[in-house]
């Protein structure tokens, strides 16, 4: 495994090897995990066959489920290529974006546990 940190400090990559029969386990245990940005998979030589973005703003549900063609394809791929490398772009520990907690009322929540938002007459409400 090869780690290489970016230059911005925000990311970081490492580079695993993976045998084709355990590229779709391997790949959906990532999109799993929660701090992956991006997967890419490479031939031996380094060819990037597929790039995959991932948003920690969608439930993983709903990721696998949309991920779902990618993976199949990924497969067929296994069955063709013996190993790959894999190439993963992370987020530093501690800084994992959990899609609850974009949801969650900021602190400055009036005590009136609207989170920003006032009613205002008969147009429905409005922001502050």
């Amino acid at each position: 495994m090869t780690r290489v940190q970016d230059q911005d400090d925000r990311t970081f990559s490492e580079e695993i090897q993976v045998r084709g029969a355990e590229l779709v386990d391997k790949v959906k245990a990532l999109i799993q995990e929660g701090n992956v940005r991006r997967v890419v998979v490479r031939r031996p030589t380094g060819e990037a066959l597929v790039e995959i973005p991932l948003s920690a703003g969608v439930g993983m549900a709903g990721l696998l489920t949309l991920m779902m063609p990618v993976l199949a394809a990924l497969g067929a791929m296994a069955a063709l290529i013996a190993d790959f490398r894999v190439q993963i772009v992370r987020e530093p520990p501690g800084t994992t974006r959990d899609p609850a907690k974009l949801l969650t009322p900021s602190e400055d929540e009036d005590a009136d546990g609207e989170g920003g938002y006032v009613s205002r007459g008969g147009n429905g409400g409005g922001r502050r």
